[in-house]
């Protein structure tokens, strides 16, 4: 339950402190005065968004501060899932600084805004007025059944399987798309990919061929001078190596009487070794070197095709033309592959729709078993509200496929005069029947909720009298079982409370505050006075007053 709830900075509130106990509290005060302005803070703890317009001083941050016991509401598993070690006393705060950032902490510890809101819808239904609207919302319908019903777990799981349904069948839609396209061009890649490979492409290949072109292309030239530089040097005239022969004879006739001659006879015989290799050498690469205008015209048409194919495929290079061969491979291979992947995403969406209509008709029979004992509890507290002919309905109908909510569709329907038959909520019913119906459900399901607490703001607007006391009582038995807080101008509800807090305005030359009292026994007879006759309060409406407060 919400045991205390701590404000500061925040739009007319410059600094709040409030307690509160089991049971049921009232808050009253005058219009105007900032009772809903503590929901909008409350809602900021809660997880709703905010900016900068919230601080009162644009100075300074805006904390509110939200402290709850959760003891015993099974919320360990969510506490260990945000990575946060629970404790039975659960401080949940949100900070909003001037520059407009926002935090949020539970413990102390910084969470996403979502955790925030998650934790908070756990532990509090917070009703604001113009929630009665969401009456007429077949979301909102289908939520108080499937509480009623004990169908919430569920539901989360339906939910969970329809989400991955769709999610599947959007992808196997897109494949199929991409697939029919895939198609169209296949036969364009594949008549590519079959020429690539015709071409039997090799890392490093044109370098080689314009090599081997350049050589086919000069061989006369290149023979004419292998020939001549073989002539030059070992011809069967005059050539090098004869002449150098010579020379070294010579030296060797003086070498005996010099010295110097016997190391230069050894040199020219080294220079002669190499010489008649490189002789010999020149003779092999003349052999060799054909002059063949086959090979080169083979050679020739290659480079034109592998230049072709370069120039087909945007490509400056042989390694850019492989590259795109393996691409074209691959864009072939999963043409060629997408019918199985195809038929693996069928399956799974399969699955999840099968899986999805299974938990859908277990939903449904459950909130058909349950409607009606629904209907007529809402019907049997509306007649004690001051509506003896109400009729409530609720109407089911099925829907062609699986929707967010399963199969079903719902709709209210309400009726408050015995000759009208009832019809569609949002078309019939008038703001304080809807007020009616709406605290009727709130009743009901306060129990199924397994929520700890729950405030309304204003759920009594729209009546009077009898049924006010009424109303007064179903809060009053609301709050012997969880906790109940209700923002309230009606004095026979008010005088049912266990706490009694008071808001009002406190106004100087500069600004005007927010403050909150809690009411003594004394105190508590005054505010109820007040709500009986306004701003004179007078002795019979104090007496009045006395006898609500003994009433409770």
């Amino acid at each position: 339950m919400l045991r205390r709830l701590t404000v500061k900075n925040y739009a007319i509130i410059r600094e709040l402190d409030m307690g509160f106990g089991e049971g049921f509290t009232i808050i009253t005060g005058e219009t105007g005065a900032g009772k809903s302005i503590l929901l909008g803070a409350l809602g900021l703890v809660l997880g709703d968004r905010a900016d900068t317009s919230v601080l009162l001083s644009k100075e300074e941050k805006c904390i509110v501060e939200a402290e709850f016991n959760i003891r015993g509401y099974d919320l360990e598993e969510l506490f260990e899932g945000v990575g946060i070690d629970y404790d039975d006393e659960a401080i949940l705060r949100r900070e909003i600084t001037p520059a407009g950032k926002s935090r949020a902490f539970i413990n102390d510890t910084p969470v996403m805004l979502g955790v925030l809101k998650e934790l908070g819808s756990r532990l509090i239904d917070v009703h604001s007025q113009h929630q009665t609207l969401l009456l007429g919302n077949n979301m909102f319908q289908m939520r108080v059944i499937d509480a009623y019903a004990g169908t919430s777990d569920l539901f989360r799981e339906y939910a969970a399987v329809y989400r991955n349904y769709l999610s599947a069948s959007r992808e196997y839609d897109a494949a199929a798309g991409s697939a029919a396209r895939n198609r169209a061009d296949y036969d364009y890649y594949n008549h590519q990919m079959e020429e690539l490979a015709a071409a039997k492409l090799k890392q490093g290949e044109t370098e080689e061929l314009e090599r081997e072109q350049e050589l086919l292309t000069n061989a006369g030239e290149i023979k004419e001078a292998l020939a001549a530089a073989a002539a030059a040097l070992s011809g069967e005239d005059v050539s090098a190596l004869s002449l150098l022969r010579m020379a070294r004879a010579n030296l060797g006739k003086i070498s005996q009487w010099m010295e110097d001659a016997s190391e230069l006879e050894k040199r020219l015989g080294s220079a002669l070794v190499e010489l008649n290799d490189i002789s010999y050498e020149a003779e092999k690469l003349n052999d060799r070197t054909l002059a063949d205008p086959e090979r080169l015209d083979y050679v020739t048409r290659r480079l034109d095709t592998l230049y072709t194919l370069m120039q087909k495929h945007r490509c400056n290079n042989l390694n850019e033309l492989l590259t795109r061969q393996k691409e074209i491979e691959e864009q072939v291979s999963s043409t060629s592959d997408i019918d199985e992947r195809l038929e693996e995403l069928k399956k799974r969406s399969d699955k999840l729709y099968s899986e999805a209509l299974r938990l859908a008709g277990e939903m449904s029979v459950r909130r058909n078993a349950s409607s009606g004992s629904l209907s007529s509890e809402i019907t049997a507290m509306l007649l004690k509200l001051g509506m003896p002919h109400a009729r409530f309905i609720i109407r089911f109908g099925n829907l062609t496929a699986p929707g967010v909510s399963g199969t079903d569709r719902v709709d209210f329907l309400f009726s408050a005069n015995r000759q009208v038959q009832p019809e569609e909520l949002s078309r019939i019913a008038s703001g304080g029947e809807l007020s009616r119906l709406m605290l009727c459900l709130k009743s009901i399901l306060a129990s199924s909720s397994g929520l700890p607490a729950i405030i309304f703001d204003e759920i009594d607007s729209g009546v009077s009298g009898e049924v006010a006391s009424m109303v007064g009582t179903i809060l009053s038995d609301m709050g012997r079982t969880m906790q109940v807080i209700n923002i309230t101008h009606l004095p026979q509800v008010a005088s049912r409370g266990k706490i009694h807090y008071h808001v009002y305005k406190e106004e100087n030359d500069h600004s005007t505050i927010t403050r909150v009292r809690l009411l003594n026994v004394d105190e508590r007879v005054t505010e109820v006075a007040r709500l009986l006759s306004g701003s004179t309060i007078t002795e019979a409406a104090i007496s009045n007053a006395r006898e609500l407060l003994r009433g409770d």
